[in-house]
């Protein structure tokens, strides 16, 4: 049976967005996995999920994680991308004109995992200012409910929803108010994936790839890794896709020559040099 485009709570209709349908497979890192898992996990009738948080460096695999562990328990996925200017309709209702003439309450990613008793994955959680954090303050606890000022209701969350955020490791956020990180436990961190790992999932996203094209980008990858440069797997799925495209399309003799036209369209110049250097 299809599930209903809109709901109404309080006399207030709400028109319900549609889930992510389209998601890559986890591959590897099975501990973190079952670490998200167990803090959604509920042991009793009246124990609640905990909110966690997923941290790493952009590009390591976050938000593939948070929608593996959801579809690993049969949930809908629904994703929302915070950033600095992410206001609290934003995250709840916002009202936009009807075909008809009139106001239609449209529900967001989040409300609409609240009543359908989907997984909301808060993608970027730390750009988001305090002022639409305090508006998800009583969703986090157990209350398990937000309020929208635009409709002018209340709308408790289905027992079956769940919540994760994704927090990147850069300078360009904000620190999180004290009674909002008390709320977003446990913290899982996201690392760098095995080189067999990494292997795996370039073959997986990028399946057509000439092995030695993989096999130069995984190179680069472990180089960059041992740096402490910002590169990671999804650096690295990019450069195998652009690499294979310059390959097939004859502007490069070998896999080593379409890698490094790859990378010099890439990599930062001074990296560059580094590289070839080294």
């Amino acid at each position: 049976m299809s599930e209903p485009t809109s709901l109404t709570i309080d006399g207030v209709e709400l028109f319900l967005g549609s889930p992510v349908e389209k998601i890559p497979p986890w591959i590897g890192q099975r501990e973190v996995l079952m670490q998200l898992l167990a803090s959604w996990a509920r042991v009793e009738a009246e124990d609640l999920p905990l909110n966690p948080r997923l941290l790493g460096k952009p590009g390591v695999g976050k938000t593939t994680l948070a929608c593996a562990a959801a579809r690993e328990l049969g949930l809908d996925i629904y994703i929302a991308q915070a950033t600095m200017d992410t206001r609290p309709e934003d995250l709840i209702v916002s009202p936009v004109l009807a075909p008809g003439g009139g106001v239609r309450y449209m529900a967001s990613p989040l409300v609409s995992a609240m009543l359908r008793g989907g997984a909301l994955i808060l993608d970027e959680g730390n750009r988001m200012s305090e002022k639409s954090w305090a508006s998800l303050a009583p969703l986090l606890d157990h209350r398990r409910y937000v309020e929208s000022l635009v409709a002018g209701i209340r709308i408790p969350a289905h027992d079956d929803f769940r919540f994760v955020t994704t927090m990147n490791e850069d300078a360009s956020t904000y620190e999180l108010p004290e009674y909002i990180h008390s709320r977003l436990m446990p913290q899982i961190y996201i690392d760098f994936p095995e080189e067999d790992e990494e292997r795996e999932i370039l073959l997986a996203q990028v399946p057509f790839a000439d092995a030695e094209v993989v096999e130069y980008v995984l190179s680069f990858l472990r180089a960059a890794h041992d740096r402490d440069l910002r590169y990671t797997v999804r650096d690295g799925i990019n450069l195998v896709r652009y690499a294979m495209k310059v390959l097939k399309r004859g502007e490069a003799d070998s896999a080593p020559d379409a890698v490094d036209a790859a990378l010099r369209l890439s990599v930062g110049e001074n990296e560059m040099e580094e590289f070839e250097t080294s």
